[in-house]
């Protein structure tokens, strides 16, 4: 079907309203109606053969000016959105009709979301004869629902914000209970450890002085042979020789022991640091060296350290959260060796930042996930071995830091994470700033 042109006309009275033709009624209908209503030839090129005079009004262009040119409607569709409707623009010819929605340029050289819907119109023996269809505007709906989905996109960036928050304050609260616990532990057991190391130290003097007596009766019985074959008997009988060298060692050994509980107490204390809330002087290898005790049973059947100290200033930062992103490198460190391997500890400073780096001989980390392991929940881990939170809540913790954690793995040799920090971290340089007064 196809429109003539027609000239502009009025109806100013209802006997000329009555008298005006159903075709100039129909004309009347479609320039102004709100969807630009036009028809092409149905096949080629699609050039068009009628276009509603409405299009001036929303595209700019004037009727004729869109007929005349026969490229007039694919010159004019985005080049983002054209592939799509000419890979499919076939199927109109076996479904009768498609529905696209794409951007059109205007005359201003700007783009119109716009909804095409086309009809294929046949004769009587099914031969195409041309195809019928409709534009609407829908740049007000497009933006809309671009809005939406941006507010959808910050509503659920703000939600997975909301819950890794909530997790680093479960994790929080419960370092600080750990924390809670090992102060308790630690003042539990410094007692019994106290009196027991008094003990110990009072225990070899005593055994000292009564070796040192034995001899001494062997000295004085020397004058005296009936005496002396005794005392030689009783001190064969009783493996003296072995007791002497054996009970030395025996103390000396419970000595290291009990070094060994307090180095642990005193680890749990500096661990933890209970309700540690403000920013101090700490020395980073102290930090190490204490965690290093607390996840000893984790790796010391897993890999050997080794340390490679470099020269350190003490930093300001907050010592207990530090030891934290400590232990959780440590323990994935340990987690990455598939046998015995090595666990490698690395610092550095250098113009007033300093480094640590925890490397290990382990399986590596693949490349697709390297990009990823800072995401809260993300684990490589199998189900049920680990939370994806320790990478995640150190990053944060590095960060309130003022620092940064790097990542360098190659896959079956090995991973490195190197920990930079500023010597005085930009909050903590805020935090000790006397509150200004007006």
């Amino acid at each position: 079907m196809q429109f003539e042109e027609f000239e502009s006309f009025s109806v100013s009275t209802p006997a000329a309203h009555a008298a005006a033709s159903p075709l100039v009624r129909l004309q009347y209908l479609v320039d102004n109606t709100p969807a630009i209503i036009y028809c092409t030839v149905p096949s080629g090129d699609f050039k068009m053969t009628f276009v509603s005079n409405n299009a001036y009004n929303l595209l700019g262009y004037r009727p004729e000016q869109m007929v005349a040119d026969p490229n007039f409607w694919f010159d004019h569709i985005h080049p983002d959105d054209a592939p799509n409707i000419f890979s499919s623009l076939a199927k109109l010819f076996t479904e009768g009709q498609r529905v696209y929605e794409y951007r059109f340029r205007i005359h201003d050289g700007s783009y119109l979301w716009m909804h095409d819907s086309l009809r294929l119109i046949r004769d009587e023996h099914g031969t195409p004869l041309e195809v019928i269809g409709s534009l609407t505007d829908i740049t007000a709906r497009k933006r809309m629902e671009e809005t939406l989905k941006a507010r959808g996109i910050e509503q659920r960036r703000l939600i997975g914000e909301l819950r890794s928050a909530h997790e680093q304050l479960l994790q929080s609260e419960k370092m600080a209970s750990i924390g809670q616990l090992a102060a308790g532990i630690a003042h539990e057991i410094n007692n019994p450890v106290g009196f027991v190391n008094s003990n110990m130290g009072a225990l070899k003097n005593y055994v000292g002085t009564l070796l040192d007596v034995i001899d001494r009766y062997e000295q004085a019985a020397a004058s005296h042979p009936a005496l002396a074959a005794r005392l030689a008997a009783l001190r064969a009988e009783a493996d003296l020789e072995f007791l002497k060298d054996d009970v030395v060692d025996l103390v000396r050994e419970s000595m290291d022991g009990l070094k060994r509980v307090k180095d642990i107490v005193q680890a749990l204390k500096d661990f933890s640091h209970v309700g540690e809330t403000e920013w101090q002087i700490a020395d980073l290898h102290h930090g190490l060296d204490s965690t290093l005790n607390i996840v000893a049973n984790e790796i010391k059947y897993k890999a050997t350290v080794e340390k490679q100290y470099g020269v350190l200033p003490q930093i300001t930062c907050l010592a207990s959260q530090l030891n934290q992103v400590f232990m959780n490198l440590l323990i994935n460190a340990a987690h990455a060796l598939s046998g015995q391997g090595v666990i490698t500890l690395r610092t550095g400073a250098n113009e007033g930042w300093v480094w640590v780096e925890v490397g290990d001989n382990g399986m590596g980390i693949a490349p697709e996930n390297l990009k990823r392991i800072f995401e809260p929940f993300f684990t490589t881990k199998p189900v049920g071995s680990g939370t994806g939170l320790g990478l995640s809540l150190s990053y944060g913790i590095v960060n309130r830091h003022g620092g940064r954690i790097e990542v360098a793995s190659v896959v079956g040799k090995g991973t490195r994470f190197t920990i930079h920090l500023p010597v005085m971290p930009p909050a903590a340089a805020n935090a000790q700033k006397p509150p200004t007064t007006g």
